[in-house]
């Protein structure tokens, strides 16, 4: 794994096949001043809050915050100026658990809006036992509101390897959160029960990406938010399995989070090349982000994304590989 303290991006990650051969299973760029003018978050941390957030805007307390409108007039992935644009404080370390890298960040009082100095830390492990995991935590001096994640696209045959339409995904989910036409979610919970947004078996990406459905015409393909179903008594929940039967690489998404943003990769265009000068069209990426729901600082039915002063933000993410 190379990682970068510019926006704790994961610039690659080397994963060998059932014949021992590495490929590097995250899109990204060669050159720095590539990720600088990347609109795609490309392998970045997000925060801080992940996601969109409806009218760039949210009460809390009783007190309205303007947040950056960078989405429409919508805030999305924390802003103009959110952490993918931070650069990280960053140690390497080597310890009983693997190798890795812990990144610091301060969001100060007011950065895109939000209220309350922030103080953040990421941890990257990667173990003997091919794990990726990702601690999050954060504490606040102000009452705010906190959701990271990581954005990384997913190629399990490598990152120029064409389209992700025949991987196979699993998401341990039964309702998903439906959203309007300026992808905000609506409120409601919707079974994912004879629809395409039904992956609780593994089927292939491209099986159903491009029904009609109007929750696909929205999003011009997948990029919601799913529920996942809990299992009591487990940290973290298996939320996700990621197969590509060409290579024979398989991924398991395992988190504490309430939610995942599976996005298809459909707004790739091409438009800046990519590692080995590979090009990126849509859908040759996906995305698998754990997370808080969608506009959660306004729909007071969702799981509560507030962090006060005295608690700390605590969030674990595992993604295990297989070959």
């Amino acid at each position: 794994m190379s990682v970068t303290n510019y926006g704790g991006i994961i610039v690659s990650l080397k994963l060998p096949g059932p014949d021992g051969r590495l490929a590097d299973v995250v899109l990204g760029y060669d050159r720095l001043d590539d990720y600088l003018r990347d609109p795609f978050y490309l392998g970045a941390l997000i925060g801080r809050y992940a996601n969109r957030i409806a009218g760039g805007r949210f009460v809390l307390n009783g007190k309205t915050y303007a947040l950056a409108a960078n989405n429409g007039p919508n805030h999305l992935h924390g802003g103009v100026r959110g952490f993918n644009r931070g650069l990280w404080n960053a140690a390497a370390f080597e310890n009983a658990a693997g190798s890795g890298v812990a990144l610091t960040y301060r969001s100060s009082d007011g950065e895109e809006g939000y209220p309350g100095n922030l103080d953040c830390r990421v941890i990257y492990t990667l173990s003997d036992d091919n794990r990726l995991r990702v601690d999050y935590e954060a504490v606040s001096d102000r009452p705010t509101v906190c959701s990271l994640t990581q954005h990384s696209y997913f190629n399990l045959a490598g990152h120029g390897s064409g389209r992700i339409l025949d991987h196979e995904l699993m998401i341990n989910a039964d309702a998903f959160t439906p959203v309007n036409e300026q992808q905000i979610p609506t409120g409601e919970l919707h079974s994912v029960a004879g629809t395409p947004f039904d992956f609780r078996r593994p089927t292939a990406i491209g099986a159903r990406v491009d029904q009609a459905h109007p929750q696909l015409q929205l999003g011009r393909g997948y990029d919601h938010n799913w529920v996942i179903r809990r299992h009591s008594g487990d940290a973290l929940t298996q939320i996700a399995t990621l197969r590509d039967p060409a290579s024979g690489r398989s991924m398991e998404v395992w988190s504490d989070a309430p939610g995942v943003q599976f996005y298809s990769g459909n707004f790739l265009d091409g438009s800046i090349p990519g590692k080995e000068g590979a090009a990126y069209p849509a859908r040759s990426g996906l995305c698998l982000e754990t997370q808080h729901f969608p506009d959660s600082p306004n729909q007071p039915a969702f799981p509560s994304p507030a962090l006060n002063p005295g608690e700390v933000y605590r969030s674990t993410t595992e993604y295990r590989f297989r070959s």
